[in-house]
């Protein structure tokens, strides 16, 4: 697969950066039985797929694509995703929280509108069924404090879940990727969460997709959106998440620094329409990416309280 970083006589930042990640996923499939790549259609998944093509060019991936389907997805997201999985023609398996509702494994309480949350038992019942032993993630960990504690092999106990003070060393780009193997009648057993891009920063990210020529979904570019401002945040609406009463409907033109669900990731009013002009932006910024998902803002320990439960 032919590379814009190649073309450089002399490796630089981001060559190091695709060279690390590249060796990291090369590891997980020659050590792992059930790898799987986290997808959501996010900049940071994108990257990750491209890195992971680039891996095993001009072999297919030997791992699916997995994306957790909140259902509450920027439909310009959706769209992108399967435009891409059926260009390079690789293994999409979803799993939607709409479907875990309907089985059961997820209750949603009347008036709940974020799902992050009822992600996690569908992650997990994913892993269970499809007995992953690693899932690529593509968490940075400068986007937020309790990302920042993970190890790039980021080990889960059988329950799915996340303990801070119990990981393993990392000496000299060494990984211990020793797991304690399903047996075939049970359904709990140790996986990895593994993240290629911790040592990427946002910008890091920007500067390759932009190198890289890397298409992206049209929400991260200027456009002309209907959104309220509530709580001070540009939230976009729409048939499925219209305004409450006494909000006031206005069009803007707004992009979006990150990917998740509509009802809890807030825009920003923005002209940049060229990745040259996000980087430019980026930048400038002096707030996280992060500081656009109103879920993250309930409590200060938000994030890593649903990571101890398994979530991404």
């Amino acid at each position: 697969m032919t590379s814009a970083l190649s073309r450089n006589a002399r490796p630089g930042h981001l060559e190091l950066l695709e060279a690390e990640s590249i060796e990291i996923i090369r590891e997980v499939a020659s050590e792992c039985e059930r790898p799987a790549l986290l997808f959501s259609g996010g900049k940071d998944s994108i990257v990750m797929l491209h890195l992971a093509v680039k891996a095993f060019w001009p072999a297919k991936l030997p791992f699916p694509v997995l994306h957790i389907d909140t259902g509450h997805n920027f439909p310009e997201v959706i769209q992108y995703r399967d435009r891409m999985l059926a260009r390079l023609g690789e293994r999409l398996i979803v799993q939607t929280v709409d479907d875990a509702i309907r089985r059961g494994i997820v209750y949603e309480p009347p008036g709940t509108t974020s799902r992050n949350l009822a992600q996690i038992p569908t992650l997990l019942d994913a892993i269970a069924e499809h007995r992953f032993d690693a899932l690529f993630g593509g968490a940075r960990r400068d986007e937020e404090k309790a990302r920042a504690k993970e190890r790039i092999f980021s080990f889960r106990n059988a329950m799915g879940q996340w303990d801070p003070k119990n990981q393993r060393p990392e000496l000299w780009s060494a990984y211990n990727t020793r797991l304690t193997r399903a047996s075939a009648a049970s359904d709990a057993f140790e996986h990895f969460r593994v993240f290629p891009l911790s040592n990427w920063t946002e910008l890091d990210v920007w500067e390759y997709i932009d190198a890289e020529t890397i298409d992206i979904p049209s929400i991260y570019l200027s456009h002309q959106r209907d959104i309220v401002v509530r709580a001070g945040r540009i939230c976009p609406v729409s048939d499925l998440f219209p305004a409450r009463p006494g909000e006031r409907v206005e069009r803007r033109t707004v992009r979006f620094r990150t990917v998740g669900d509509m009802t809890c990731t807030a825009g920003v009013e923005s002209p940049a329409s060229s990745i040259r002009d996000i980087i430019q932006e980026t930048i400038s910024a002096r707030t996280s990416e992060r500081g656009a998902r109103l879920d993250d803002t309930i409590s200060e320990s938000a994030m890593e309280d649903r990571k101890r439960e398994g979530y991404f």
